[in-house]
């Protein structure tokens, strides 16, 4: 270690917590409730060589801090944390072992995999967790010291968000690296980095879909968990950060650590806003044979749930090794922190939370009423953002769709379950069907939620691609090197007749019209739509259906198949989501309730059978019903403007179904606006009179649209 000059240390403060430059020199504070002592550690520019070590003299409410003078941003330090080492007792304390400050700004170099990390001798038996002496400094990332005071760089000044409202969004969940990794546009030095992801050629992309808000996989730096390493494998999707308050480097290019910032003004700039899925409910050190990366080697008891028998085994209710302690107010505030942080410096329009019930645990299990809800609820930084929960985790009480509170939307895995099983083909699934595509009313409405409250998907990063739902009937991850164990055994596809790709032209014709059936019955569902990035490409991974991964062509998207099924695919979703913005009836604020409008026969829904009726008892109940009708009738806050009326009729059987269309009063002169039996340039453009019969071709959508003021130029 080499003795230089590196500033002079005072006592400093215990807030706020991370280092924060003023302009003269920085203040560095990190929570240890257990430790006996804390060295900060300085590293010259490369991070390669650690300068000098200070040791924080100030101690004040489990709060170790100091401050040093003379220093500049771009310093690389990182901590080292003394006191007992005991893992039956919970304590992990290695004062050999560097550590990333969970607060930091932003990170330089790569993690990097080495026995060193962890902080028992791992060439020892197991068992025994003996104390390890090595030092792991060259094998870290340094965590980086950032001007966060305000900015007079004019492309980086505060900016407004967009506050589009739920009933106007449409969401595409995507991965930053991953998207760009293939795109033949975008120069090779910005492909898989933020400032690729807001390239002109992918917000051009975005905004041609109709798409309002991305979903960005995690940002967060993670680990490569140490059985993928072995492996040769990488963890690709980052469900393992290790910090909270950095964009992980490996996302950014030359632009460096306001690359992040410039990204999402852009998407602004393109009226789409950003959400990050972010990960609180454990971290990339996995369970009681896991490295120290952080948290665990800063203060074990404090940060983790364990087990009360034996400390040195962690309560694993997220099923990747470890929990995080959100009863523990000092892991709330870290959370918090982390949250206001990428709002107020990120400036980004919300967050989806993996495993979210795992953060909304009391003594009791999940309740409305645990810290994290409630804290999150009332603070003012998050009241304008988007709230996401994935409404489970592994624990006992882990499955709560439709139990988050009223600000909260929710990914709704049984409208993705249900879709999948009806244009399946699968028996006694209308019923369901119905309370799927009018937003859920069952799973929300009990607790005068809205609609809204349900994120509808058909695909998401778990599992198949849109192109793998109608390709495969079984999962394929061999590829992932678990011998095919891992990943959902159950997907509710159909691989129309021949597993895996095929030559046979009904095959893919019936997987096209099949693609258009499911993102269809998505856009003209009530809640809010979610699209797996890549489906409008007819991006594939091969059968795998957890491609966490394969930071690979496997897992990233496809840019180059440019075929007539994939522009009529694209040209279809364009059509859905206009159509969608165009007609309110599809993006209600309130649940159907069937009600009569005015004098009557009209409804606000109408549940329509082939026969021309209203659907009887004993219609939802059939069984073998494979075919869905309704309509609906919206009347415009503007009295001037016609009345919608629309017809969605759906047959999922392996033959034709005629419906007989409603009589006049519901409305006259329809016009087929979408029929997936036809390509979209090749949809007849014919009217079709109220009463008529009408034929739905087998595995097709149809929507028909009219009003009782006869107008062709309405037609959408």
């Amino acid at each position: 270690m080499t003795d230089v000059h590196t500033g002079v240390l005072l006592p400093g403060r215990p807030f706020p917590m991370g280092a924060t430059w003023d302009g003269q020199g920085a203040n560095f504070a990190l929570f240890s409730e257990h430790a006996e002592k804390v060295e900060l550690c300085l590293f010259d520019p490369s991070g390669k060589r650690e300068l000098a070590r200070h040791i924080l003299t100030g101690h004040s409410l489990s709060v170790w801090h100091g401050y040093l003078s003379g220093v500049q941003p771009g310093l690389l330090y990182g901590y080292r944390v003394y006191g007992p080492y005991n893992p039956h007792q919970g304590d992990r304390f290695n004062g050999h072992k560097l550590l990333v400050d969970p607060y930091a700004k932003a990170l330089s170099g790569r993690l990097i995999n080495h026995d060193a990390n962890y902080a028992f001798d791992r060439t020892s038996p197991l068992q025994d967790l003996s104390f390890d002496t090595r030092d792991n400094a060259q094998y870290m990332p340094k965590s980086v010291l950032v001007d966060r005071r305000a900015k007079r760089d004019e492309d980086f000044q505060p900016h407004e968000p967009l506050h589009t409202p739920w009933s106007e969004t449409i969401i595409y969940e995507l991965h930053v690296g991953g998207a760009t990794m293939q795109h033949p546009g975008i120069k090779e030095g910005l492909r898989g980095t933020f400032a690729g992801l807001s390239s002109d050629e992918m917000l051009r992309h975005l905004q041609e879909l109709g798409i309002t808000a991305v979903e960005l996989l995690p940002v967060f730096p993670f680990a490569d968990e140490p059985h993928l390493v072995e492996k040769g494998l990488t963890n690709y999707w980052g469900y393992s950060p290790y910090t909270f308050l950095a964009a992980d480097p490996r996302y950014q290019s030359e632009q460096g650590t306001r690359e992040f910032e410039a990204m999402v003004k852009r998407f602004h700039s393109a009226g789409i806003e950003v959400i990050l899925d972010v990960v609180y409910n454990h971290t990339g050190e996995g369970g009681h044979l896991g490295p120290n990366l952080s948290l665990r080697g800063i203060d074990n008891r404090s940060y983790y749930r364990l087990d009360a028998h034996d400390p040195a085994v962690y309560i694993n209710d997220s099923g990747c090794g470890n929990t995080l302690d959100l009863a523990h107010p000092r892991v709330m505030q870290m959370v918090m922190d982390s949250l206001r942080y990428w709002v107020e410096h990120g400036h980004v329009d919300g967050f989806r939370f993996d495993l979210a019930t795992a953060l909304s645990q009391t003594q009791e299990g999940y309740s409305q009423q645990s810290g994290f809800l409630s804290v999150v609820n009332q603070d003012p930084v998050l009241a304008g953002v988007k709230m996401i929960a994935e409404p489970w985790d592994l624990g006992p009480t882990g499955y709560q769709l439709g139990n988050f509170p009223a600000r909260w939307s929710e990914w709704n895995d049984r409208y993705r379950n249900t879709v999948r099983a009806f244009w399946r083909g699968d028996d006694g699934v209308i019923s369901e069907l119905a309370h799927r595509i009018s937003g859920s009313d069952d799973v929300f409405g009990p607790a005068k939620r809205k609609p809204q409250a349900s994120i509808n998907f058909i695909t998401a990063h778990d599992g198949f691609t849109l192109d793998d739902l109608v390709k495969y009937n079984n999962k394929h991850n061999q590829n992932n090197l678990e011998d095919n164990r891992d990943g959902c055994g159950e997907n509710h596809s159909w691989n129309c007749g021949v597993e895996g790709p095929s030559q046979v032209k009904k095959i893919n014709a019936l997987r096209h019209r099949q693609k258009c059936n499911l993102i269809g019955t998505l856009f003209l569902s009530q809640g809010v739509p979610m699209m797996l990035g890549g489906d409008e490409l007819s991006n594939t991974q091969n059968g795998n259906n957890n491609a966490y991964c394969q930071n690979n062509p496997i897992g990233w998207l496809d840019w180059s198949e440019s075929t007539p099924d994939n522009e009529d695919l694209k040209h279809f979703i364009q059509k859905m989501t206009l159509f969608r913005n165009l007609c309110p009836a599809f993006r209600r604020e309130d649940f159907f309730d069937g009600h009569v409008i005015g004098d009557g026969p009209l409804k606000d829904i109408t549940w329509w059978s082939p026969e021309g009726r209203e659907m009887t008892d004993a219609d939802w109940h059939n069984p073998h019903s494979h075919c869905l009708g309704y309509h609906l009738f919206d009347q415009s806050d503007d009295i001037s403007a016609p009345e919608d009326h629309l017809m969605v009729l759906m047959n999922a059987g392996l033959d034709p179904v005629s419906f007989i269309l409603p009589p006049a009063v519901y409305g006259k002169d329809w016009w087929r606006i979408v029929d997936t039996s036809y390509r979209m340039a090749e949809i007849p453009d014919t009217q079709i009179n109220a009463g008529d019969s009408f034929r739905v071709e087998a595995h097709s959508l149809v929507l028909l649209k009219g009003h009782l003021m006869t107008c062709a130029d309405d037609k959408t």
